[in-house]
């Protein structure tokens, strides 16, 4: 059975910011919050090396090419 919760005393600068936050996920102040409660409470995610990958790929992170020599010396040295 759904529970009813409330926050007392929250700052008003927070209430604006996730007000803005719904807004910008095209939801409700308590739709937002809903969606807030139930990402904190799930497991966490076990992240494979193609999550990060992924994730790599969509920032379009590239290192440097001198970091492939530091590897290299890294690995022959050891």
């Amino acid at each position: 059975m759904p529970v009813n919760l409330s926050i007392k005393n929250a700052p008003d600068d927070m209430v604006q910011r996730l007000k803005a936050r719904a807004a910008r996920h095209h939801r409700s102040l308590q739709g937002e919050l809903l969606a807030i409660l139930e990402e904190a409470v799930q497991p966490p995610r076990q992240v494979t090396v193609e999550d990060v990958l992924a994730e790599v790929r969509r920032l379009q992170v590239s290192t440097p090419a001198e970091s492939t020599a530091m590897v290299r010396t890294d690995r022959d040295a050891g």
